[in-house]
């Protein structure tokens, strides 16, 4: 990643909960200007708290980054605003696929360009685009978002994040709760987003065996520490990593810190 643009750089950062409970442990991980970089771990790793930490909304959780430091294209960020950091160009999709689901799919949509001072006809413009990549939408632009699949809403709130103009989106368990054809759809479309609209995406996925297909990077992370970072292709054909997250075990599962490469590992953990 030596020769590439770093967008986004999160540097040793610590996270505490409620000021006692010790969440991430000097996570530092790179975002490379067009790349697709995956957060992996099982539930409860800290991915979800990575990505919270670099939108900047842990407060509404009582949590808080209490030490390292995070930048975007250069400039440290943790203490602005989460709207000013969308302003700038870095959108997170929550967890949960929300929407609002008193609105219309199209309603929906138009939220996102509520940060922008965009004319009518650009807002219009970026209206299509999405519908471009989501025909299911515009089939559906009228109807209450609360009455949409899962699949739908999620691509809701892709479709949402992709109206503010954003140079980096923050994806986070794009997979969860998706039957195996509409997370692969989902992947598809971020793929295509990636290279033909020039979106960079951290996305924290649980799916490792999906999201090491189309990302160009990895860091997995274990008890809010990542124990492991490389190339996408390289992490899907270590052994450990097939063992441990791609289900491949034959027999039972210890700590990913325990197994017995982790000597040569310690690197990562300091």
């Amino acid at each position: 990643m030596s020769n590439q643009e770093i967008v986004l750089s999160v540097k040793n950062i610590e996270v505490i909960y409620d000021h006692v409970i010790l969440v991430l442990k000097g996570v530092s991980l790179d975002v490379p200007k067009g790349g697709i970089v995956a957060l992996l771990g099982a539930n409860g790793a800290g991915k979800t708290t990575t990505i919270k930490s670099i939108s900047n909304i842990l407060g509404t959780e009582r949590g808080e980054v209490t030490k390292g430091s995070i930048e975007f294209l250069g400039e440290r960020v943790e203490s602005l605003g989460s709207n000013e950091l969308v302003k700038r160009g870095v959108v997170q999709v929550m967890e949960g696929r929300h929407c609002f689901e008193h609105l219309t799919v199209e309603e929906n949509l138009l939220t996102g360009a509520y940060t922008r001072r965009a004319t009518r006809k650009e807002v219009h413009d970026d209206l299509e685009l999405v519908y471009g990549y989501f025909p299911r939408l515009k089939e559906r632009r009228r109807s209450q978002a609360g009455y949409t699949s899962g699949g739908e809403q999620q691509m809701i709130a892709v479709g949402r994040a992709l109206m503010a103009k954003p140079s980096v989106i923050l994806l986070d368990e794009p997979s969860m709760g998706l039957a195996p054809q509409l997370v692969e759809e989902i992947f598809q479309i971020v793929k295509a987003l990636n290279e033909k609209e020039g979106v960079t995406f951290l996305l924290a996925e649980q799916n490792t065996t999906v999201a090491l297909r189309y990302a160009t990077y990895g860091y997995i992370l274990e008890s809010g520490r990542v124990v492991m970072d490389g190339d996408a292709a390289m992490l899907a054909e270590n052994e450990d990593v097939k063992e441990f997250y791609l289900g491949m075990s034959g027999g039972d599962r210890k700590s990913f810190r325990d197994v017995k490469h982790y000597r040569r590992r310690k690197r990562w953990l300091a």
